[in-house]
């Protein structure tokens, strides 16, 4: 019997194996390997135009030490990685809080959201629908100082001494950090709506009949039965900000700001320098995935089930 027991054992996890073999190998092959090769050619002085190069250990990491260019990109992916994430979910989380429950109480529902939230739902995802280039191109002419509608506006309204002649120069990674806000709080307001939504309704009802405000109801009962969503999103938006370079390589003109990416972009295309940009691209993967492992270590909680 025990003999039995162990062999469908052992042929479970055979079959488990056999089904992901095939996976696995593609995943080795096409995700791990690049990953491995990136590796070795930053230890090289490969130009990226040829197949010839020596191996000189870590001295392309021992330039980036030295390289102030490359610790202001830094400082700026940092700033965008701090900053982003934290602006963007508190928004998301606000409007999908007043879309789902922050309207006046209507007959047979215990909770609402407000008036037409059906249709701001649709209003704030709208810039998900646009390429990122787009959107670029948009706000790079919203705030040229010439034929934009910021300088205008600020004197409509009688701020004309706000107005800038550099915008996009002077303050180019706060022009960064608002476009990469709001073009990506519109999907934090549909991914929180969708996970408020599965809270049941029976939960809110018992805390109105306590007493419970919105804000009490939000911080006791919406954001922990969120907090799954939260934490998933706010590992993406992390991601997306250290990944800002389409905005900022169309966006911002070339006096302006660089972030990691388009730092990379320019060592490997600019000036050919190919293995020092790979250097780049490695200490950019290990920032993202020191990243990601401490927001999953710090927003690891009890999952609360209901």
């Amino acid at each position: 019997m025990k003999y039995d027991r162990r062999y469908r054992t052992l042929d479970k996890y055979r079959f488990i194996s056999w089904f992901l073999a095939v996976p696995l190998v593609f995943y080795l092959l096409l995700v791990a390997w690049p990953f491995v090769q990136a590796f070795y050619y930053s230890l090289t002085d490969w130009s990226g135009y040829g197949t010839e190069f020596n191996f000189i250990g870590f001295g392309n990491y021992t330039r980036l030490w030295n390289d102030s260019q490359f610790w202001d990109a830094t400082r700026n992916s940092l700033v965008l990685l701090v900053l982003a994430p934290v602006i963007t979910l508190a928004l998301g989380l606000f409007f999908a809080y007043m879309l789902n429950a922050g309207g006046r109480h209507r007959k047979n529902e215990t909770v609402s959201g407000v008036y037409g939230s059906k249709f701001y739902k649709i209003v704030y995802f709208f810039p998900q629908v646009l390429s990122v280039a787009i959107i670029a191109v948009i706000w790079a002419r919203a705030f040229s100082p010439r034929s934009g509608v910021v300088n205008p506006l600020l004197e409509n309204v009688g701020l004309g001494g706000l107005t800038q002649s550099d915008w996009l120069g002077k303050y180019g990674l706060w022009v960064t950090l608002l476009v990469l806000c709001w073009s990506f709080v519109g999907f934090y307001v549909v991914l929180f709506s969708a996970s408020m939504g599965s809270i049941p309704k029976e939960i809110y009802e018992a805390s109105l009949l306590d007493g419970a405000n919105r804000s009490t109801t939000f911080f006791r009962i919406t954001f922990p039965l969120t907090w799954d969503a939260i934490k998933t999103g706010w590992i993406y938006m992390g991601i997306q900000a250290l990944d800002a370079f389409a905005i900022v390589s169309i966006m911002i003109p070339r006096q302006g700001i660089d972030v990691l990416p388009t730092f990379l972009y320019l060592k490997a295309f600019r000036d050919g320098d190919a293995a020092y940009a790979t250097a780049v691209g490695v200490v950019l993967f290990l920032l993202t995935l020191t990243f990601a492992l401490i927001m999953m270590r710090v927003g690891r909680r009890d999952r609360i089930e209901f």
